[in-house]
């Protein structure tokens, strides 16, 4: 019998689980994508705090005008 591809292996339409992203257990529903309200805080936290920063453009001090 053929090995079957690894595609047909996972569920059709289900997405993957992905885990907490900040301690790695398995996400809840009701806090996804973390795995509880506490690691839900700390991610605000790290926001809020400056920890976590979208990098952008230098300015031009030209383009300030």
């Amino acid at each position: 019998m053929p090995a079957k591809p690894p595609s047909a292996s996972k569920p059709a339409g289900k997405p993957t689980a992905k885990p907490c992203p900040i301690c790695g257990k398995p996400a809840t529903p009701e806090s996804r994508p973390f795995c509880s309200e506490r690691c839900r805080d700390v991610d605000l936290n790290r926001w809020l705090s400056g920890s976590y920063v979208v990098p952008g453009r230098d300015t031009d001090p030209e383009d300030a005008d």
